[in-house]
C-alpha cells in the first residue's frame, strides 16, 4: 500500500483538508458562508462554521494509501504571538487523527503552506530549497517576503507590502460597491475586462511598502461622479498591480534579482498574472486558502524522519 499524509487548513474564508504522497494530491474545501453585504466573518462564526463543515469536507476527499503523518495550518505566520482561533478547528481534527492513527502529527504556518503550494503548483519546488521573494496577497495579508529554507519548511522575512488596507480587502470593498457578493475577487476580474478607458493609481511608498487607502478614496470618488463599474474595477486591480511592482523593483535592489512567487488568493487574478510575465505563478486552483501546501510540508517533515 502506497503512503500518504493528510493536512488541515482552516482559515478565515476556506474550510480545507489535502492528502499527498510525495508527487501528487487532492485538496477538499469550502468557503464559509458570509451573508450578503459583509465582508467577512468574525473569529468565532468563521470557528464554529468549520467545526460543523469539517466532517463533510474530510467525507469528501478520497484517501488511497496509508496515512503515515497528519498536518494542520496553526498559525497565520510563523513568528511569536501570531495567532487566529479559526485555525484550532483544524489543529484539534489533525492531533486527534495522529493520536488515533498512531503517526505524527506536525504544524506549520497558513504563510508556509501558501508558499509551498504555490511553488509546487508552478513546477518550482526547488524555491523550498533556495532563498528568493515570495508575495502573500490574500484578502487579510499583503506582504513582500524573503524567504529561506529552513528544515522541512521556510522562513518568511518580511520586507514590504501594504501599511493599511490589504489587497484582498480594497477588492472586497471594491466588490461591494459595485454590488458584488463577497468574495468578489473572480467577478471584479471578469468586471474589469468590460473596461475601455484603463486608468490606474500609483499608491504612495515608503522603500518596499506602500498604502491603499489612497486607491480606495479615488475609487468611491469615480463611483460618485458615476464612473462605469467596469472601469472601477479596473482601477482597483491595476493600481494594486503597480504597488506590487514598485516594491518588488525596490527588493531586487536590495536583496538581488532573485525569482518572485507569487501566492495567495489575489495571485490568481488575471490582470496581475498577464502585467507580470516574469513572475511564478501558483496554479488558480491553488493560489486560494487550501490545505495543499500543508500537506506537502507534512510530507517533506514526515519523510525528513526516515
Amino acid at each position: 500500500m502506497s503512503s500518504c499524509v493528510l493536512a488541515f487548513d482552516t482559515s478565515n474564508y476556506t474550510t480545507s483538508c489535502a492528502v499527498f504522497d510525495g508527487e501528487g494530491g487532492v485538496n477538499s474545501g469550502r468557503l464559509l458562508d458570509v451573508a450578503p453585504g459583509e465582508l467577512g466573518l468574525r473569529q468565532s462564526d468563521a470557528l464554529f462554521s468549520h467545526v460543523r463543515r469539517l466532517p463533510e469536507i474530510v467525507e469528501a476527499l478520497p484517501v488511497d494509501g496509508q496515512i503515515v503523518a497528519v498536518g494542520a495550518s496553526e498559525t497565520p505566520r510563523e513568528v511569536e504571538g501570531s495567532y487566529m482561533p479559526c485555525f484550532l478547528a483544524g489543529v484539534a481534527e489533525a492531533r486527534a487523527l495522529a493520536h488515533v492513527l498512531k503517526v505524527p502529527y506536525f504544524g506549520f504556518s497558513h504563510q508556509q503552506g501558501h508558499i509551498a503550494a504555490a511553488a509546487w503548483s508552478a513546477g518550482r519546488m526547488e524555491l523550498l530549497e533556495t532563498p528568493h521573494l515570495a508575495w502573500h496577497l490574500s484578502g487579510g495579508t499583503t506582504e513582500l517576503l524573503y524567504v529561506r529554507p529552513e528544515g522541512a519548511a521556510v522562513r518568511c522575512e518580511i520586507l514590504g507590502g501594504t501599511r493599511d488596507v490589504s489587497a484582498g480587502q480594497l477588492i472586497d470593498r471594491t466588490g461591494r460597491l459595485l454590488g458584488l457578493q463577497f468574495p468578489a475577487g473572480k467577478a471584479l476580474d471578469a468586471l474589469s475586462r468590460e473596461a475601455r478607458e484603463k486608468a490606474s493609481y500609483l499608491p504612495k511608498k515608503d522603500g518596499c511598502f506602500f498604502s491603499l487607502s489612497g486607491v480606495e478614496h479615488k475609487m468611491k470618488e469615480m463611483k460618485e461622479r458615476g464612473g462605469p463599474d467596469a472601469e472601477i474595477a479596473y482601477f482597483a486591480l491595476a493600481s494594486v498591480v503597480r504597488a506590487v511592482h514598485q516594491a518588488t523593483e525596490e527588493a531586487k535592489r536590495r536583496c538581488g534579482d532573485l525569482p518572485v512567487l507569487y501566492s495567495g488568493g489575489v495571485a490568481s487574478n488575471s490582470l496581475l498574472r498577464e502585467m507580470t510575465p516574469e513572475g511564478v505563478f501558483a496554479q488558480p486552483r491553488y493560489s486560494t486558502d487550501n490545505a495543499m501546501g500543508t500537506a506537502i510540508l507534512t510530507w517533506r517533515a514526515v519523510t525528513a524522519l526516515g
